[in-house]
């Protein structure tokens, strides 16, 4: 299977509050033919005229299923209402987008397999949803669904074997690692279920990994996760995402440079 290097937008969530059109030239013009849009409900209409401009395609994206409020990146919880899967569906089909992943859920929701059981029946009933309206619903982990460990199995271990079998695994390597899993090991467990990973690098070093955002993080290739190889291991991939949670570099060049190491490493 063709694996197809593409870049998550909240990559450059500044650039794009500031010129949507402009943003996405430039990631364009940097090499990237997809995509992986976030917080798209909102701006489905303007966004997909932009991407369509820019010759660029969101084959995924990113919204909550399983949360009823707005959770943020570093795991807190708000009372901000998000839309519903039927309106992140709708929006999806006018973005040309065919899988749908749930970024992440609280932390505070894997203290039990209960809990876990609850996401997953949320994800399940996503799914039916979107089979409706010919979307995939997927999930994607951040580092505490790693460090949850139930029995010496991992939350996401346990997640993947309750879900429906038309629910996807989106990995993200890099909070893999700084959850204390081996990549290469965990994708090997998950098998054809990870049908999308976040190639994400960092040199891991917890005196600048510790704090959200992580300050470790460098272009994809130049750190300590084993990138290629965890791909290599996942015998269904379909998407190599570059993504920084934060960079102090230049950000245009470091989402470059990453993509030519994965399209020379993985892609085709």
């Amino acid at each position: 299977m063709t694996i197809r290097t593409s870049l998550q937008l909240f990559t450059i969530k500044d650039e794009l509050e500031a010129d949507l059109e402009s943003s996405l030239a430039a990631v364009a013009a940097r090499g990237f033919a997809a995509v992986e849009p976030y917080d798209f409900v909102r701006r489905a209409e303007p966004l997909a005229a932009a991407l369509t401009a820019a010759g660029l395609v969101a084959p995924s994206g990113h919204a909550f299923l399983a949360s009823s409020s707005f959770v943020n990146p570093d795991g807190s919880g708000t009372t901000v209402p998000v839309p519903t899967p039927a309106e992140v569906f709708a929006a999806a089909k006018v973005l040309g987008m065919d899988t749908v992943i749930d970024p992440y859920t609280e932390p505070a929701r894997w203290e039990s397999v209960e809990q876990i059981e609850e996401t997953a029946r949320l994800l399940n009933e996503a799914a039916e949803v979107g089979a409706g309206v010919g979307v995939r619903v997927g999930y994607h982990n951040h580092a505490h669904e790693l460090e949850a460990v139930f029995d010496g199995v991992t939350g996401l271990e346990i997640l993947a074997g309750l879900l429906d079998e038309r629910v996807v695994l989106e990995v993200d390597l890099y909070w893999v690692a700084r959850g204390g899993v081996d990549p290469v090991a965990l994708l090997g467990r998950l098998g054809s279920r990870v049908i999308a990973v976040h190639a994400k690098d960092g040199t891991l070093d917890p005196a600048l990994a510790g704090a959200y955002p992580p300050a470790d993080q460098v272009p994809a290739g130049d750190g300590s996760v084993p990138l290629v190889e965890a791909i290599a291991a996942a015998p269904a991939l379909e998407l190599a995402i570059v993504e920084f949670d934060h960079y102090e570099g230049d950000l245009f060049d470091a989402i470059e440079r990453s993509r030519v190491y994965l399209d020379e490493k993985v892609a085709g």
